[in-house]
């Protein structure tokens, strides 16, 4: 893949580094993997590298950060991402029956992606909403939905297939 910043990516990019003191840009690391993930779904080695060089650190220092925080991709993901929170309050509530209808429903397992590359999920911990359980967030705008049902979940995903034939 290769991969191209755009005029509005280094300005966004620019403006995130001046926040912090000079000499100091690694401190924009995660801000900027994050619009970079934004613009392409998923962080290549050629996106990381190109950000390493950006601000001009070594790749190692971009791979160490994006393999750490599971919030970074590191293999291409479906346009939408269903992350369902599998912690014990969730789990008690039927976040396990969730998860298996999703696998069932899409397809496909934890961390593949469906054939019409619409859809991946995969579970998360804990999203801090144990009294809303079971719950999960859609990325990539990360828009979150508590007291599922498997209905719900159904409901869920014919809008976002809608809104995917919409763009």
């Amino acid at each position: 893949m290769i991969v191209t910043f755009s005029a509005d990516m280094l300005a966004q990019f620019a403006e995130i580094v001046a926040r912090y003191p000079e000499k100091r840009q690694k401190s924009a690391l995660l801000p900027i993997l994050h619009i970079v993930q934004a613009e392409y779904g998923w962080l290549s080695v050629d996106a990381m590298d190109k950000v390493a060089a950006y601000l001009a650190i070594q790749p190692i220092e971009v791979y160490e950060v994006a393999t750490f925080y599971t919030m970074y991709f590191l293999e291409p993901k479906g346009k939408y991402v269903l992350e369902i929170c599998r912690t014990g309050p969730c789990c008690l509530v039927g976040a396990e029956r969730i998860i298996k209808h999703v696998e069932n429903r899409l397809g496909v397992k934890e961390g593949e992606v469906t054939e019409d590359g619409l859809f991946s999920w995969r579970g998360v911990e804990c999203m801090a909403a144990c009294g809303f359980g079971p719950v999960l967030q859609i990325g990539p705008d990360y828009t979150f939905y508590e007291n599922l049902t498997e209905d719900g979940v159904d409901q869920l995903l014919e809008q976002l297939k809608e809104k995917a034939q919409q763009i």
